[in-house]
C-alpha cells in the first residue's frame, strides 16, 4: 500500500507503521514530504492509497474529486516553534514583542520554503513590522532540508518549523513555541485516494493511527487532534 505523509507526522507514523504492517501483514511504502510538495506530486499524477497533509488539503483534494468524500480522518495538531543550536542560549520569545526584539538581534533565522510553517512564518514577520528588516537574514535551505539540520551545522542561529519536524533532530534545542498571538495550529489528517488500489487498507490505516496515536501525540511534539 501506498502512503504520501507531511513530515509534520513522521515520527509519529515510523513509531506505529510496524505495528500496522504486523497486524494487517500489508507493507507500506511511504513518500514523505512537505504537505506542498505531496500535492504538487498528486497535481503531476503521483499515484497512492492513502495522503496525510493539512486538513485544509484533504477538504480541498475531497472538493476535487482526488481524495474520498468522507474518509478525511484527524490524526493531530501541530504548532511552529522555535529553536537554537545545542548549547546555544534561549532567548526570550514569550510575546510577540519579545519575538519581535529576539528576530531582530539574531544573525540569521532558518525556515523552509515548502512546509506550512515555512509559508506562514512570512506572515509573522509583516504583522511583527520587521519583514523589509529581517530580508537579509532570512536563511532558506534546499527543499527537504530540515531546519534542525541547518541549525546543528551553524547555518542560522534561530530556525522556525513545526515543533514536531524540530524535536527529532540532535543538536538542536527548542526555545518554545511561537506566541499564542502569532501562533498558526495546523491539523493534520488523512483521506483515501479516490485512485486508491487498496482503499480498505487505507480506511483501515487512518483509523489505526488515529487510535493508536494518542499516547505518542506529546512526546513528538503534537497533540490530539
Amino acid at each position: 500500500m501506498k502512503v504520501l505523509c507531511t513530515n509534520g507526522v513522521k515520527t509519529v507514523m515510523l513509531d506505529l507503521i510496524p505495528g500496522f504492517e504486523a497486524a494487517c501483514g500489508t507493507k507500506l511504502i511511504v513518500t514523505w514530504g512537505s504537505a506542498n510538495s505531496l500535492l504538487k506530486e498528486l497535481e503531476s499524477g503521483a499515484s497512492g492509497d492513502l495522503v496525510v497533509v493539512s486538513a485544509e488539503a484533504i477538504d480541498d483534494l475531497i472538493g476535487r474529486g482526488v481524495v474520498v468524500q468522507g474518509s478525511r480522518v484527524d490524526l493531530a495538531r501541530s504548532g511552529i516553534g522555535v529553536a537554537v543550536r545545542k548549547g546555544a542560549t534561549k532567548p526570550d520569545i514569550a510575546t510577540p514583542e519579545a519575538l519581535k526584539q529576539t528576530l531582530l538581534a539574531a544573525k540569521s533565522v532558518a525556515h523552509s520554503k515548502t512546509g506550512m510553517s515555512g509559508i506562514y512564518f512570512p506572515t509573522v514577520l509583516a504583522r511583527l513590522g520587521i519583514a523589509d528588516a529581517m530580508r537579509s537574514k532570512i536563511v532558506i535551505p534546499d527543499p527537504g532540508t530540515p531546519i534542525g539540520e541547518v541549525l546543528a551545522s551553524g547555518g542560522a542561529e534561530l530556525g522556525v518549523q513545526q515543533i514536531s519536524e524540530l524535536l527529532p533532530v540532535a543538536g538542536i534545542e527548542i526555545v518554545g513555541p511561537l506566541p499564542g498571538a502569532l501562533q498558526k495550529i495546523t491539523t493534520f489528517s488523512a483521506g483515501v485516494l479516490t485512485a486508491a488500489k487498496d482503499p480498505d487498507g487505507a480506511t483501515a490505516l487512518a483509523k489505526y493511527v488515529a487510535a493508536q496515536s494518542p499516547p505518542v501525540l506529546k512526546a513528538k511534539g503534537l497533540e490530539p487532534a
